[in-house]
């Protein structure tokens, strides 16, 4: 299994296209302000309409598989 079917099966319960408080829950409990600014950096593809931000879930696991996390998780790791 690859690492975009784990990510698949692991958020199945989200629904199609979530909110920021999901989109921040399934990067593991990230920061409001984090979660904006991947949004503003334009490093996760999203929707925002009037004042708020839609992502599709498939979006989100573009992002979970991509360069910029896989970056990001191991900044994470060192700091543990």
């Amino acid at each position: 299994m690859n690492e975009r079917e784990k990510y698949r099966r692991k958020y199945a319960s989200y629904p199609e296209v979530v909110n920021l408080l999901q989109f921040r829950e399934m990067l593991g409990g990230i920061a409001d302000s984090t979660a904006r600014k991947l949004m503003r950096e334009n490093r996760v593809k999203h929707y925002y309409v009037r004042t708020t931000y839609l992502i599709p879930k498939e979006w989100v696991i573009d992002y979970l598989v991509g360069p910029h996390y896989a970056k990001y998780r191991l900044k994470l790791k060192a700091h543990v």
